[in-house]
């Protein structure tokens, strides 16, 4: 998001993703996340799954 400078409310407003759903997700608060998430963000940021989502060990 910070690449595309877009916020939360942009976003949440082009994808229809609750704004508390992708504020989780931002921050890092979230276990899990559907595959029509991930479709939806990717399409509304112009990106790929590996540019959206980043693996960390623990």
């Amino acid at each position: 998001m910070a690449g595309k400078k877009i916020r939360i409310a942009e976003l949440h407003r082009l994808t229809g993703i609750s704004a508390n759903t992708l504020s989780r997700l931002y921050n890092e608060k979230t276990n899990m996340i559907s595959f029509h998430t991930i479709e939806k963000i990717c399409e509304a940021l112009d990106c790929s799954v590996g540019e959206l989502l980043e693996y960390k060990e623990g």
